[in-house]
């Protein structure tokens, strides 16, 4: 421990802190509110250029938090030098980050151009870049408002938990407004400019207020500016980075894991994490509130009271944090009570851990001049270990270790970092609220078996039918969860994904438009996939008699072991004109822009989902048609929904509705059923006749299949067995929107 000379709050100090700091946090709090939608806004366009595969997401959410870190630093440093006038600072960074906002998405589109398609490696360089400048300045407010603050009130943990409070309040609060409407009304575009818009005023008050206590600072008398110091006791700035990475590596971990539930229980719903972010963030922030009276009244200069108090606080938190996970799995099992009335389970436990870090800095900061620069060394510690939890948990753990065993692991770690603080806090500062932490600790340890027992099962019983099932296969990544069911239904992601068939008869997965192929195109000689699923689809398409070669671009490498375990399908992964590739197909098309495909298929998933505009927007299909050969098909499932076949419909010439699919084209489409009876009457996989002749069941079926009815835009019915014509489809799907990248289509919806 060091010792150093500051002050003891005086009367002057005790006046300022009551009366006048209002003006502070309403800044800091209107400043965290565009911080978090430029997050999801930016990560979000980000990740429509350079995809939405494991690698590019990480590469992203590090290198932004990397970014708020250094910033940090620099904030830090600014703070510290003489005569520095840190809230007219603060101004003029939110001004310039609101400039950068307004000139933000053009710049990334534009520098898309050049870069789309680029390596994980390059990738990581150029969103370092793009977003340094906006990430540097966003890190720096934090260590300048608490400079000032902390030279009024002398209290450390005070500020710095008045401060990280009332911004992290603004960021949640601008999570739950972009996830549950802003986004969906306004878009991306539309989104940022109100950031930077608030960025603008936010700035301008800010250079407002710092002149006019500029020049109410030259009237104070020099007793008045500074009170008489009293010494206080710290730990060592090492010690405190290190604890302070801990427990941000800790907080994001936890944070990685619960949304992993969340998106497997929402189905992959856009708005999901967004939400999940806003509870998350207003936790943080109450936590961070509710500490800093504890600093101001009881803690004080006390340093082993303060270090006791970081232990319970750890202990505690780690358990609640361990917890959320199968309270939510019983909640909407047992309790039938809807998943997002669980998000305030996800507060209760981070707003214990959020208390963590103005402790922290109470214990580790003295309140001197140098305060900023100091906690500037904090925060980025704690940004540091939390891009690590993001990490390590979310791209390295969750690949190889359950989502109970890595619940285990975090809970050992918060157990561990409890009990280093109490030993720090010394004997005296053992309590018994401690006691009980590292009990329940042990307790939920021992309990594991029951807590996570059959979790994935329990999280998917809002589908009524799934009631008492238990999965036959579960597998878990970093990718996501692909659980399946006893019938053989694939549930990815927590939503139903296909199943895996190829009988024509067994119309669970409408199989049937997967043979439809042959009824649409000639000659598919060269054929992409996007989307590999339980590969029962490219198993019907690998075996066209006219397929010459096969590409498939799948997301999520957890297929590949279930297909291996199918018999009927497991010849796909040896066939040899079938080549795999793991990656988003997006940006697979974007590096590969000399490959062209007489067919490209894509049984997409369910227009609502996060993410999934990618494949659907104007911006997409015009992509995919520099990739068709001349009379190439884009053949594609809309999952019904109208705004889907509309831009289709709109981007394209010409183009056919096949129950929910659609195949567009530059040039004229036909539904030939002789040639589709043809083609299926000598259909054969793995040698065996696909339509067995001396089956009636089978020669029935294939008699539907040729004989699909042609639709009238006029009958509302019969639309998911009917074939459909352009013209139609124009006339009845008058009043929808074209999907783009920019308003997302109806994942906000």
């Amino acid at each position: 421990m060091t010792s150093s000379n500051v002050s003891a709050p005086s009367t002057t100090v005790q006046a300022i802190r009551l009366e006048a700091l209002w003006p502070y946090f309403a800044l800091f709090f209107f400043s965290g509110f565009p911080a978090l939608i430029y997050q999801i806004v930016w990560q979000r366009a980000l990740f429509t250029i350079y995809g939405v595969n494991i690698q590019s997401v990480t590469v992203i959410v590090t290198v932004f938090m990397l970014g708020l870190g250094l910033g940090s630093l620099a904030g830090g440093r600014l703070s510290t030098l003489s005569g520095f006038a840190a809230l007219r600072a603060f101004g003029a960074i939110e001004v310039s980050i609101g400039i950068f906002g307004f000139l933000s998405l053009p710049l990334f589109h534009e520098i898309a151009q050049y870069t789309a398609g680029a390596s994980t490696s390059l990738t990581g360089i150029i969103t370092f870049v793009l977003l340094l400048i906006p990430t540097l300045l966003m890190g720096s407010t934090l260590p300048l408002l608490v400079a000032h603050l902390v030279r009024r009130t002398a209290n450390v943990g005070e500020s710095v938990g008045s401060l990280y409070a009332v911004n992290t309040f603004g960021s949640g609060a601008a999570c739950l407004v972009a996830g549950w409407f802003l986004m969906q009304l306004l878009g991306e575009t539309g989104s940022v400019r109100l950031a930077a818009c608030m960025n603008l005023i936010v700035g301008t008050l800010g250079l407002v207020l710092g002149s006019r206590e500029a020049r109410m600072d030259q009237r104070k008398t020099a007793k008045e500016q500074s009170p008489t110091l009293a010494a206080s006791a710290t730990i060592s700035m090492q010690l405190g980075m290190m604890l302070a990475g801990a427990t941000g590596f800790i907080a994001l971990a936890y944070e990685i894991l619960w949304y992993h539930i969340y998106a497997f229980t929402s189905g992959g719903r856009a708005s999901s994490f967004a939400v999940l972010l806003g509870f998350y963030l207003f936790g943080i922030a109450y936590g961070s509130f509710a500490v800093r009276d504890v600093c101001r009244a009881r803690l004080k200069n006390n340093l082993p009271a303060t270090l006791g108090a970081a232990s319970v606080v750890v202990a505690l938190g780690t358990v609640a944090a361990y917890l959320v996970s199968p309270a939510v799995a019983f909640s909407v099992s047992t309790l039938r009570i809807p998943y997002p009335m669980t998000f305030p389970f996800v507060s209760i436990a981070a707003a214990l851990l959020g208390a963590m870090f103005p402790v922290l800095c109470h214990a580790a900061i003295g309140p001197d001049r140098t305060a900023g620069k100091r906690l500037s060394y904090l925060y980025f510690s704690n940004i540091i270990g939390s891009a690590l939890g993001s990490f390590i948990i979310g791209f390295v753990v969750l690949d190889h270790l359950s989502t109970a065993t890595t619940s285990l692991l975090l809970l050992g770690l918060g157990s561990l970092l409890a009990i280093i603080l109490a030993f720090l806090a010394g004997p005296k500062q053992t309590k018994p609220m401690l006691i009980f932490g590292l009990a329940a600790c042990l307790c939920a340890a021992a309990g594991s078996h029951v807590l996570f027992a059959n979790i994935f099962e329990r999280l998917m019983l809002k589908w009524d039918y799934r009631q008492g099932t238990v999965f036959r296969n579960l597998v878990e990544n970093r990718s996501g969860v692909i659980a399946v069911d006893q019938n053989d239904f694939i549930f990815g992601g927590g939503v139903y994904d296909g199943q895996f068939n190829i009988d024509p008869t067994d119309e669970h997965n409408g199989i049937f438009r997967a043979y439809a192929v042959s009824a649409i195109h000639p000659a598919p000689r060269r054929v992409l996939i996007i989307g590999l699923s339980s590969g029962s689809w490219a198993q019907i398409v690998a075996h066209h008699p006219d397929v010459e070669s096969v590409t498939i671009v799948e997301i999520n490498p957890g297929y590949l072991p279930l297909i291996q375990q199918r018999p009927a399908i497991a010849s796909l992964l040896h066939n040899p004109k079938v080549q795999i590739v793991i990656d988003d197909g997006r940006r697979w098309l974007v590096g590969h822009p000399h490959d062209k495909f007489d067919f490209i298929l894509m049984n997409t998933t369910f227009n609502w989902r996060a993410n999934i505009t990618n494949l659907l927007s104007v911006e997409f299909l015009q992509l995919a048609r520099e990739h068709l050969r001349p009379g190439g098909v884009l053949y594609y499932n809309t999952t019904s929904s109208g705004d889907a076949q509309l831009t289709g419909a709109t981007v394209f010439p010409y183009a056919l509705r096949i129950a929910n699919f659609l195949a567009v084209s530059d040039s004229p489409i036909a539904f030939d059923r002789n040639r589709m009876r043809s083609v299926l009457t000598e259909y054969r996989i793995d040698s065996r006749p696909a339509f067995d002749r001396t089956q009636p069941a089978y020669q029935a079926r294939l008699d539907m299949m040729v004989n699909l009815p042609l639709h009238n835009y006029e009958d509302k019915r019969g639309l998911d067995w009917s074939i459909e014509d352009r013209s139609s489809m124009l006339a009845r799907l008058r009043g929808n929107r074209l999907i783009t990248d920019d308003n997302m289509g109806t994942e906000w919806r």
